[in-house]
């Protein structure tokens, strides 16, 4: 098992990285009510660290005060006292060969937390809100941005990306996926806009394109900046890009001429084959490993370590990130490895919340601790 390609080392952002296995971020609404990282919070990520991940990325942490926060008890990186609590976290972490990066958030119209949301455009969004994190009932239609509430949210995920170098990360991931802000701007069905962050593609990206500008231009050159970026949303999980292919090749063009230092595609249901080919029958992943030449992380279901493997093998990714399993077992890597009974992960982990607290307690109810 040691010699599986998910567990060999990757010479990637000019590092040495122990694997290539990465944990997904995953919503625990377990901060303060005013957004600091807790003790919990720091026990909960050093173990994926010594449970042996290379990457850890976080939770999404909101980057303002003007509607970016996403739920109840998020973690927030909008303020000195925020970043100072996340420095317990950062140090544990890095007590392992493991790296850590802060996800930066902004929720959008798909907030959990407020009533008074924003989006590119005043559209109410479909579904309704999720109870595992707070959130009770349907949406509300977000005020349409105008460009001072644009040049607020780019100056968050700016600030937010230094306070996150202070705070001891290593880089950060924009989330610009899963139906939140960033990818309401991708996503023409909501984005119904006439200016220049409206109509092409070119346009819709300019915001993410903006941020990725503006916060290299504010950190050190070897503080990572990434991209997150899906089809899926977690209000929609069945929508799919209706010009398929043509869009996959257009975001990858903007993703390239913008220059991450990654980018990290995921999927809404878990399910890499159900979510992520097209129909030509390339990934997502392939399409903007190949049109950019940059790492690129993939999730859905890579547990399953024969699907790794032709994820690896077949140069659809660089990395592959654990999601449910690492939250059930943060030592899934030394077990896997090693091979090791495992804690199985169960639905009832998150819910009907998804506390880290709530967590732990099913695990002991349960009787799956090892």
């Amino acid at each position: 098992m040691k010699h599986h390609p998910i567990f060999q080392n990757a010479i990637t952002w000019r590092r040495e990285l122990i694997n290539r296995t990465v944990v997904a971020p995953m919503s625990r609404v377990s901060a303060t009510a005013d957004g600091l990282a807790t003790d919990e919070m720091m026990d909960y990520y050093s173990a994926f660290a010594i449970g042996g991940f290379a990457v850890i990325i976080t939770e999404g942490i909101y980057t303002d005060v003007y509607g970016s926060q996403s739920y109840n008890n998020q973690p927030a990186l909008v303020n000195n006292a925020q970043s100072t609590s996340w420095e317990k976290i950062t140090c544990a972490v890095h007590q392992s060969p493991s790296l850590i990066f802060a996800q930066l958030m902004h929720g959008g119209a798909l907030s959990q937390y407020s009533e008074d949301t924003l989006a590119p455009s005043a559209l109410k969004p479909v579904g309704v809100k999720m109870a595992s994190y707070g959130g009770e009932g349907a949406f509300p239609i977000p005020k349409e941005m105008d460009l001072t509430d644009i040049e607020r949210t780019k100056q968050g995920f700016i600030n937010g990306a230094i306070n996150a170098y202070k705070a001891g990360f290593d880089g950060v991931e924009i989330h610009g996926a899963n139906g939140y802000l960033l990818d309401q701007f991708l996503t023409p069905e909501l984005n119904h806009r006439i200016d220049h962050y409206g109509g092409t593609m070119h346009n819709r990206f300019r915001v993410i394109a903006e941020i990725i500008a503006g916060i290299k231009a504010a950190v050190p050159e070897d503080f990572i900046v990434g991209l997150r970026v899906s089809e899926g949303k977690v209000n929609d999980l069945t929508y799919r890009w209706t010009q398929g292919i043509e869009t996959a090749k257009e975001l990858a063009d903007e993703i390239k001429a913008s220059q991450p230092d990654f980018v990290h595609v995921a999927v809404q249901t878990g399910e890499w084959e159900r979510d992520s080919f097209l129909e030509d029958g390339t990934s997502l992943a392939s399409v903007i490993r190949q049109a950019t030449g940059l790492p690129v992380i993939a999730n859905g279901g890579f547990h399953n370590l024969d699907k790794a493997q032709v994820a690896l093998q077949d140069n659809h990714a660089t990395l592959i990130a654990i999601g449910k399993a690492a939250l059930a077992d943060p030592y899934w890597v030394v077990k896997t490895m090693n091979e090791l009974p495992i804690i199985p992960f169960h639905r009832d982990m998150l819910w009907p919340e998804a506390t880290l607290s709530h967590t732990q307690k099913i695990i002991k109810e349960l009787g799956l601790e090892k």
